[in-house]
């Protein structure tokens, strides 16, 4: 979790600075019926925020959507502003968007919530949603149900998230109302480079020095190549996605201004 209150001091997801375009080569996107499922069939105002390379921005655009892809990593915005010409990205994180009060229709992150400072971030993006707007949340989870991934997941380790990683976390906040989930498959398909950077863009092992680095990469290249068909592998994911409407009580004070005052 980033605890770095300073938006101008770089915190621990900086990892991904130095794997961003292994990032963009090798991460899946995102299901088309679950962007749906998270923003609607209208287009609306969004911001994507810890957008990295933009993939949840390109589905999002493709929909019709107006975006604003929040980024604190110069190295993710390049990646991002190539991959989706002409889209608009801004420095700046969950915690501080450069945004002002009720700007979107719906917040919207992918594979980012775990990394917020939760205390500052929810009221933020409270703050920048209109009233009855909408979070939205995506994580892409190794699906380790499938064979092939259950041998993946054995050599790098796998991560999946759980609704006790989300639900009490917006319930506690007292901003939202009731989560609603749901859960999407899909598949990637990647070549023996791109499955290589897939697991060189997981940050535990962007962090790790190259001599401790390359033995896991040497044994998933193993894998490759021994399971490969017509040049590539097939890879499992459960896209996990939940969803909340920004509560406004009576009465309250939720808006402050972007300096903080």
């Amino acid at each position: 979790m980033i605890v770095n209150r300073d938006h101008k001091v770089r915190g621990p997801y900086t990892a991904f600075a130095d794997v961003a375009g292994a990032y963009e080569r090798g991460r899946p996107g995102y299901p088309v019926e679950a962007v749906r499922w998270m923003v609607g069939e209208e287009p609306v105002d969004v911001v994507d925020l810890g957008a990295g390379t933009g993939k949840l921005t390109r589905a999002l655009v493709a929909l019709g959507h107006r975006v604003v892809a929040v980024e604190p990593l110069d190295e993710m915005r390049v990646q991002l502003e190539a991959a989706v010409p002409g889209s608009h990205a801004v420095e700046g994180r969950a915690e501080v968007m450069p945004l002002p009060d009720g700007a979107a229709d719906v917040v919207a992150s992918a594979q980012a919530f775990h990394w917020f400072d939760h205390d500052d971030a929810l009221p933020e993006i409270a703050r920048v949603l209109h009233p009855g707007g909408r979070l939205a949340l995506v994580w892409n989870s190794r699906d380790d149900r499938d064979p092939w991934m259950a041998r993946l997941s054995a050599i790098i380790g796998n991560e999946s998230i759980q609704e006790s990683d989300v639900v009490p976390i917006l319930d506690e906040s007292g901003l939202f109302g009731p989560v609603e989930t749901a859960s999407f498959v899909h598949e990637q398909v990647l070549e023996r480079d791109g499955l290589r950077d897939l697991v060189l863009s997981r940050s535990y092992l962007a962090k790790l020095p190259p001599v401790d680095r390359e033995p896991v990469l040497e044994a998933v290249g193993a894998l490759f190549d021994e399971t490969a068909a017509d040049g590539g592998v097939r890879l499992a994911y459960v896209t996990e996605c939940f969803r909340a409407e920004r509560l406004t009580p009576a009465g309250s004070q939720l808006y402050r201004s972007t300096d903080g005052k």
